[in-house]
């Protein structure tokens, strides 16, 4: 309870300051995990809608293997990204490893099966009262896919919040691409982990509470944007 305390008090203390170390993490947490959130929104949410208006032989073998990926483990993950990117990599000449393009991309990698797989569910329920109807007026499946992801912009954003969800809590796979370096690579996971490390458990549970602020103070901004369109609309 008083380590609880002690975490309540430094976390108000931090962000009341405003602690540069603070800020500069949170910052570098916004920007690597907003960055690969929209990469993986712009990879899956047309992936999703292309799923679910296209008829194919192995569809169905694809439908599994996408939602078999939601459940990438993080490590693993980390380990290829590094592999690939590494000196003795295909893609080490880039000098990507160890710099937050690096964890951009381990987090692409495990989001973007996440919203994907999230949004072919939702649009293809969408499919089924569509269906008729845009095959009547002999839509183009690039149109058919448009009208998908308008009208279930709303079931989209929660894909894309459960993505926000899974990226802005990523360690695992951080860790080993990123390296934890400070003010180059360190994110809010990363420097909680350190300070349990280093047993200093009230700055640990300051900047947990700091991170968990952060995620519901997105979701809540987007959920009420999302219902001011909505009683927009009636």
């Amino acid at each position: 309870m008083n380590d609880l305390l002690a975490g309540l008090q430094s976390a108000i203390g931090l962000i009341l300051h405003l602690d540069h170390d603070l800020v500069e993490i949170s910052l570098r947490s916004l920007q690597v995990t907003i960055s690969a959130v929209l990469i993986s929104a712009a990879i899956g949410l047309p992936f999703g809608a292309w799923l679910s208006v296209t008829r194919f032989r192995y569809r169905r073998l694809a439908i599994a293997l996408l939602n078999a990926l939601m459940g990438l483990p993080p490590v693993v993950v980390g380990l290829f990204v590094y592999i690939l990117l590494s000196r003795s990599g295909p893609f080490g000449v880039l000098d990507l490893l160890f710099t937050p393009t690096a964890m951009i991309i381990a987090q692409v990698i495990i989001v973007t099966p996440i919203i994907a797989s999230i949004s072919h569910q939702s649009m293809r329920d969408l499919w089924f009262q569509y269906h008729d109807l845009l095959i009547s007026i002999k839509t183009t499946k690039w149109q058919r896919m448009k009208a998908l992801l308008w009208d279930g912009r709303r079931g989209l954003l929660t894909a894309t919040l459960t993505g926000f969800g899974r990226g802005i809590g990523e360690i695992g796979a951080i860790m080993i691409v990123g390296g934890n370096i400070d003010h180059l690579t360190r994110v809010l996971t990363t420097a909680i982990a350190l300070e349990v490390g280093k047993g200093d458990f009230p700055l640990a549970l300051g900047l947990g509470i700091v991170l968990i602020s952060m995620a519901i103070l997105i979701n809540l901004t987007i959920h009420i944007l999302s219902r001011t369109e909505r009683e927009g609309t009636w």
